[in-house]
């Protein structure tokens, strides 16, 4: 069985970073693409970001562009979140998840993720 786990989140004040981290077990991880997802109480789930298995095709949600990035690293397993001017309503939980490769040019539009993590907290004060 594929696992996800999430690090890194935690609290920080306005305008600041903070880099979370998706480890994943097993070999495969190279084959998958990857998304990272929010959600806090009362909300809906929230796509972030997602990265392509080989890395050579990103896409942010448009109010996080330039604030977000989703580099990953193959060699170690993981995908990263890099958020950064962070503000309060920022403040959720987040997912990262793993689904099949795809090769439409809008794959990202109907990407499926059959492997979630359990979530970190991010929490940002006014």
């Amino acid at each position: 069985q594929v696992q996800l786990v999430e690090s890194g989140g935690g609290l920080v004040q306005a305008g600041g970073s903070l880099r979370l981290s998706c480890a994943a077990s097993g070999r495969t991880f190279s084959s998958y693409n990857m998304g990272w997802f929010r959600q806090g109480p009362g909300k809906e789930r929230e796509f972030l970001a997602a990265i392509r298995w080989s890395g050579d095709s990103t896409h942010y949600k448009d109010s996080v562009k330039g604030r977000f990035t989703i580099p990953r690293d193959n060699a170690k397993n993981t995908v990263y979140l890099q958020m950064n001017s962070l503000q309060p309503e920022d403040t959720d939980v987040y997912y990262c998840a793993g689904g099949p490769p795809a090769y439409d040019p809008n794959w990202y539009r109907n990407q499926r993720y059959d492997y979630w993590g359990q979530g970190t907290q991010v929490t940002v004060s006014s």
